[in-house]
């Protein structure tokens, strides 16, 4: 099975509540948040499937339309690949905030649609985003989280991280230390059985 990190949109890859942006409703609305394409490349060397999944409840309430956001997604998508990064699909919930759907975060409907899709180990995952929410739903699916906020705040997520890119190079620490413990034990198991082989003969 395949390992993934799904991955929040707004405040995570692109820009909200800034000075230039409020909320992305529109493709001009889209800006790239500094690193936020090299964070995907990092994640991509580890071998990592790359999945967006979003909230959009604006749609349900009327604040936008649907063919909005897909021209909003396919903006990002350009925007990525001009950098060399890229997405391998994309899940929305469009329904509005207190409609009660299985897919809105922090309910783990999306993340459990696209693992079902596509093959996903959610054990060997992880999701990030900079809600509690994106929280709550990752650990309810059953991957590990990383909270994008600053450090020193309150979260239940596994690690805190400052931005996309500092969390790409915690997992690739976390893949580093994984492997070297894997290496480790191995090596432990070679010398028991060449201690067993030696007093048996």
């Amino acid at each position: 099975m395949t390992k993934a990190v799904f991955l929040d949109r707004d405040g995570v890859l692109n820009e909200v509540k800034t000075k230039r942006v409020r909320f992305v409703n529109r493709p001009l609305d889209l800006h790239l948040l500094p690193g936020s394409a090299e964070g995907l490349r990092i994640l991509r060397t580890q071998g990592y499937a790359l999945y967006l999944v979003t909230n959009q409840g604006g749609i349900g309430l009327g604040f936008m339309k649907e063919t909005s956001l897909i021209e909003v997604h396919i903006r990002l998508l350009k925007l990525l690949q001009a950098e060399g990064a890229a997405l391998d699909d994309i899940a929305y919930c469009p329904h509005r905030p207190k409609a009660g759907c299985a897919c809105r975060k922090p309910k783990p409907g999306m993340l459990l649609r696209l693992a079902e899709k596509h093959g996903i180990d959610l054990a060997s995952s992880w999701t990030i985003g900079d809600m509690e929410t994106d929280v709550a739903a990752g650990a309810a699916a059953g991957t590990r989280t990383i909270r994008i906020g600053k450090a020193g705040e309150e979260t239940k997520a596994d690690a805190l991280a400052p931005s996309l890119l500092e969390a790409a190079r915690q997992i690739a620490a976390a893949e580093k230390d994984g492997e070297a413990d894997q290496e480790t034990e191995g090596g432990q198991e070679e010398e028991e059985a060449g201690e067993r082989d030696d007093g048996g003969s």
